[in-house]
């Protein structure tokens, strides 16, 4: 299996671990936004949106930028294609597992019907 770097992986996936900010990348997809006005959509103080921005900006997927005494925050340049490359790796793992265990499953029923037992 390719080997990932941790510390990149622990950011990216504890970036996107809280709802809350992966509605503001949902929320930044569509157009920039400035911190405040994320803070009033999500119903938070801005200096809770300021941490949760920094948690974003830690893990390259938000960059921001100060004009005068507005920050705007945009999507980085972060496009998680080795976080996705990750989980797909463990998705065809399970994927096969759960083929493995249905085909046994299917096999049992078989004897079962051929028994009589069903």
């Amino acid at each position: 299996m390719v080997q990932y770097s941790q510390s990149h992986f622990d950011a990216s996936f504890g970036a996107l671990s809280d709802a809350t900010r992966r509605g503001v990348l949902e929320q930044l997809g569509r157009a920039d936004a400035s911190i405040t006005a994320l803070a009033e959509k999500f119903h938070m103080t801005l200096t809770g949106m300021k941490k949760h921005v920094s948690v974003l900006e830690q893990a390259g997927l938000v960059r921001t930028e100060k004009v005068g005494r507005v920050r705007t925050c945009r999507l980085g340049s972060r496009r998680l294609e080795e976080e996705a490359a990750w989980i797909e790796s463990y998705r065809a793992v399970w994927a096969e597992r759960f083929a493995s265990l249905d085909a046994v499953v299917e096999e049992l029923k078989r004897k079962e019907k051929s028994n009589g037992q069903l």
